[in-house]
């Protein structure tokens, strides 16, 4: 009884299950048939996945963008140029040679080219040519610069005007003092007559520094054959201590008599400066002096070098 009555309850709820059943077979073949149509409709519709955050594409590379192709750009208009400027045409000398002569300045002389192609400039005309000289008159001798020794400062500031006077009013140079760095500088101007009086000068105010009178020195402005000649005693005899003083004594002699007599037999002027001995004279005049000097640092007595001036001094009185 029990049995029957459960056989009846399945075979009561089997329709209602089945239909479940089937209900669900095609709720699920459905959810296929649109899975399956998905892709295409999602190929359309869907939009483009976002980057991950920094690699978007921003403005500073589109602007970056935009200045390499200026680039390639401007590299493009060189490249032209240098091409244009290397097969022959150069704009910037036959473009203003074809244009005629330059309208800058109207003392400019005209440029042309000539059939071989070289620019070609019209002769300068004679007020030219006369300012160019007067401009490289005033620059050709340039600047000279004596070094004055610290102890002939003083004597130069007393002394001046006899040697700036001179090398202004014979010589046509400009001179200046300068006490900073201790010096004179002296440079030909348009009123300097020859090119040579700028050496001139320079010796005599060297002359000066050396030790020797401005009335002395001014003789080598005045004449041609005129020198300097300076050398110590070491080069002659090496003397140290008292040989040393006692060398200086005898060329100098008692109150410089030995000195003054060498220098009127041989028409000089000697200088002795500690132990640099510095003769001015002419070639042959510096070297009897230089003999006598000598003779007396290497011990000779000063009564024999008095008699062989007085020999020399006569022959040269007779000769005149």
């Amino acid at each position: 009884m029990a049995r029957s009555f459960a056989d009846a309850a399945a075979s009561t709820a089997s329709p209602s299950a089945a239909a479940k059943g089937k209900g669900k077979a095609s709720a699920r073949e459905a959810l296929l048939g649109a899975a399956a149509a998905s892709p295409a409709t999602a190929s359309t519709s869907t939009p483009a996945a976002r980057p991950p955050l920094g690699a978007e594409d921003s403005d500073d590379d589109d602007a970056a963008a935009d200045a390499a192709a200026g680039e390639d750009m401007e590299m493009d208009d060189d490249d032209a140029l240098l091409i244009g400027a290397s097969g022959g045409a150069r704009p910037g000398i036959e473009g203003s040679a074809a244009a005629g002569p330059s309208s800058g300045s109207g003392d400019a002389a005209p440029m042309s080219l000539d059939p071989a192609g070289k620019p070609s400039f019209a002769p300068l005309s004679r007020a030219q040519q006369q300012a160019a000289a007067d401009a490289g008159a005033v620059t050709r001798g340039q600047l000279r610069k004596i070094a004055i020794p610290p102890h002939r400062m003083t004597p130069l500031k007393n002394e001046w005007a006899k040697i700036y006077t001179p090398l202004v009013e014979m010589a046509g140079l400009q001179v200046r003092m300068n006490v900073q760095r201790r010096a004179v500088e002296i440079r030909s101007s348009k009123h300097t007559g020859d090119v040579g009086m700028l050496q001139k000068g320079a010796d005599f105010v060297k002359a000066f520094a050396l030790g020797f009178e401005a009335d002395d020195a001014i003789a080598l402005l005045r004449m041609d054959d005129l020198f300097v000649d300076t050398f110590e005693i070491k080069d002659v005899k090496t003397l140290h201590g008292d040989h040393l003083s006692r060398a200086i004594g005898r060329i100098a002699g008692k109150d410089g008599r030995t000195r003054f007599a060498i220098e009127n037999a041989s028409r000089t002027r000697v200088v002795l400066a500690d132990t640099k001995i510095h003769i001015l004279g002419s070639f042959q005049n510096i070297k009897i002096a230089r003999d006598a000097v000598v003779s007396l640092i290497m011990g000779a007595p000063p009564g024999k070098v008095y008699a062989k001036l007085k020999t020399i001094g006569a022959r040269q009185r007779q000769r005149a």
